[in-house]
């Protein structure tokens, strides 16, 4: 057992892949000489040098878009992007090019590229820089998402989109990257696409990804005090979505609650909504709820921001009145 930031792992996850495969390139704004936005690149440079560690100009289209051609022809690259507000800039090159070139090629060719950004809310950093834009990803055919809760998952599903043959959109949340845990990072891995329970109780499922989840515990922790036991599903990848844990568990209790830090409508959480609903019409005792973030954009106000999305208190609130009733 060791003590790594969300931070750390990451970078070492990098770090590692780096070393034992020589096609892994990083490119992006400010990923070599500077170490990257968040620190995860820190220091790289001085281990595999700026032919592997490729600082490029401020040009979304161009960082993808050179991935995407990079690994066409037999790199793996990682190309980050500062946030994920920057996505739509790049949305031709990864929507268009990176998620279809396997099918447009009648599979003889593969985009074996991660895409790492990072977004969600907790740093006041305004409308366009605060954004939870996974639903963007999910909607498109051809990319896997992953959107890591705890520091072993980080490092873990890192490790393991740096070996998958299709383009992988690897989003950290912003707020998770100082946060500390006890890992062994030797403990068996789950399965790629495999959601973990978290904690597990007979009242209530609250499905959840990335930061939520750790608001999800919490939350389970207070509904405990009341008398009140939930199941908390870290769902860690969006594609592929591990369907078969969420029915098993909602069919075991007959409610669930689903969580995202994403804006209400047309969401994640709605599609989740949705297939929990198809999957488990004959188990459900009510229909699920869905708690998501505001249709609003997000404030640089602290106090407006947290108010925009989902935190302890509603997701507590919610869940006890959905036992309650």
């Amino acid at each position: 057992m060791q003590t790594l930031t969300y931070r750390d792992a990451l970078r070492r996850a990098l770090a590692e892949a780096m070393t034992e495969d020589a096609d892994i390139v990083v490119i992006g704004e400010e990923v070599g000489r500077y170490g990257g936005a968040y620190g995860v690149t820190k220091d790289l440079i001085q281990t595999f040098g700026p032919d592997r560690m490729i600082d490029t100009p401020i040009s979304e289209p161009a960082i993808v878009g050179v991935a995407v051609g990079a690994a066409m022809t037999g790199l793996r690259p990682v190309a980050e992007l500062m946030y994920v507000d920057f996505l739509g800039l790049s949305m031709d090159q990864l929507a268009n090019q990176a998620a279809k070139i396997r099918y447009m090629f009648g599979g003889q060719i593969g985009v074996p590229m991660v895409l790492r950004t990072q977004g969600g809310t907790g740093r006041s950093a305004g409308a366009q820089h605060s954004q939870s834009l996974e639903a963007w990803v999910m909607h498109t055919p051809g990319l896997r998402l992953a959107m890591p809760a705890t520091v072993a998952d980080a490092y873990h599903l890192l490790r393991h989109s740096l070996t998958l043959p299709d383009p992988v959109v690897f989003i950290e949340h912003k707020a998770l990257y100082a946060r500390k845990e006890q890992v062994d990072l030797a403990a068996p891995v789950p399965p790629w696409g495999k959601a973990a329970v978290r904690r597990r109780g007979d009242d209530l499922v609250i499905v959840t990804y990335s930061r939520q989840v750790h608001f999800a515990l919490d939350a389970a922790a207070l509904l405990a005090t009341a008398g009140i036991e939930a199941t908390v599903i870290d769902l860690r990848t969006l594609n592929p979505l591990d369907i078969d844990t969420l029915r098993a568990e909602v069919a075991r209790v007959g409610k669930a609650m689903v969580i995202s830090e994403g804006a209400l409508t047309a969401g994640v959480a709605a599609e989740l909504a949705s297939r929990i609903a198809e999957e488990c019409f004959d188990f459900l005792e009510q229909p699920v709820v869905r708690v998501a973030a505001e249709d609003v954009p997000i404030a640089v106000s602290p106090t407006l921001e947290a108010a925009s999305v989902p935190g302890v208190a509603i997701i507590a609130e919610t869940a006890e009145r959905m036992v309650r009733w």
